[in-house]
């Protein structure tokens, strides 16, 4: 490893030519004056993504998927490259905000026990897009699907981040991977993602593999990134809600085993039903609530459907 290389700044491209371009271009200008590299690699890209980088960022090494490999194998073949000391993933739908990556490493530079820190995460719009969240678990998921959490406090372990204005520097059980900074010597010790995981789940399991081994996870406000959010995946939400809860199914086996497994289906069963029940009178008595109410009602009845009956235990 160089140590004169202080970021490796790693991304992966799937079907976004356009937006990767304009990241890797707040992105570049973000660098500048840091000792850093870039690595872009490509998931089998159908829009001519890996030609357009090389064309318009020729100092950026791309790397090519012959199929489309996931986020974790992707993630992880760029990280055995990396040679920074620090490694930035950022997603291509992500937007770095002047002094986010300063701010990032001025975190992990000051809390030696943090393995890892994500920032203030934004929408389009600059409102808050919240990016931390507690580790799932059978209890958790009666929890919420109960509204246990929702009666308790941000700081309570019954409660959860959902109304923290994430407005403070804190320790979290783990932070949304559309950007996060990573310390090497962590990546050296717990290894990269699980690649089981095709979408979904991985940064929380990576972040449990972290905190198994005595790290903490970090969130600062100071460093601010615009996340668009699901650009790769647009078009696709049936198969997005698959890949979704199919990782959902394998966290759970893998850290809870199959009773485990057995109690989240069963607590988002009972979840489901009184929300379809809930959506089902705001459609008849709500007439200007009513088309989020169907929505709501098909995704519900989907879910309970596909909680009931679907036991094939992989992700996808």
């Amino acid at each position: 490893m160089s140590e004169s290389l202080e970021i490796s700044a790693i991304l992966v491209s799937y079907n976004t030519r356009q937006m990767t371009l304009d990241s890797l271009q707040a992105l570049a200008g973000e660098l500048a004056g840091i000792s850093a590299e870039i690595i872009v690699v490509d998931n089998a890209s159908s829009d001519g993504s890996a030609d357009a980088i090389r064309a318009a960022f020729p100092q950026i090494k791309v790397m090519q998927c012959g199929w489309n490999a996931g986020f974790g194998v992707a993630n992880n073949l760029a990280m055995k490259e990396a040679k920074g000391r620090y490694l930035l993933l950022i997603n291509t739908d992500a937007f770095v905000r002047p002094g986010a990556v300063r701010e990032l490493t001025g975190y992990l530079d000051r809390h030696p026990k943090a393995a890892l820190v994500g920032p203030r995460l934004l929408n389009a719009d600059g409102s808050l897009q919240p990016s931390c969240y507690r580790f799932p678990s059978p209890w958790r998921a009666w929890a919420e699907n109960l509204y246990i959490s929702a009666m308790f406090g941000n700081d309570s372990s019954l409660g959860d981040y959902r109304h923290w204005a994430h407005d403070r520097e804190r320790i979290v059980d783990w932070v949304v991977g559309a950007c996060c900074l990573v310390r090497r010597e962590v990546y050296e010790q717990v290894g990269g993602f699980d690649e089981r995981f095709f979408m979904y789940a991985e940064e929380t399991d990576w972040q449990r593999r972290m905190r198994v081994a005595g790290w903490e996870i970090g969130f600062t406000p100071a460093a601010q990134v615009m996340h668009l959010g699901g650009a790769s995946g647009a078009g696709e939400k049936p198969k997005i809600n698959r890949h979704f809860f199919g990782s959902l199914d394998l966290y759970e086996l893998k850290h809870h085993g199959f009773l485990g497994l057995l109690s989240v289906r069963v607590a988002m069963i009972v979840g489901c039903a009184l929300r379809l029940a809930l959506w089902s009178a705001v459609l008849l008595l709500s007439p200007a609530r009513r088309a989020v109410a169907k929505g709501k009602i098909r995704l519900m009845g989907w879910l309970l459907w596909r909680q009931t009956t679907y036991w094939r235990l992989s992700p996808g």
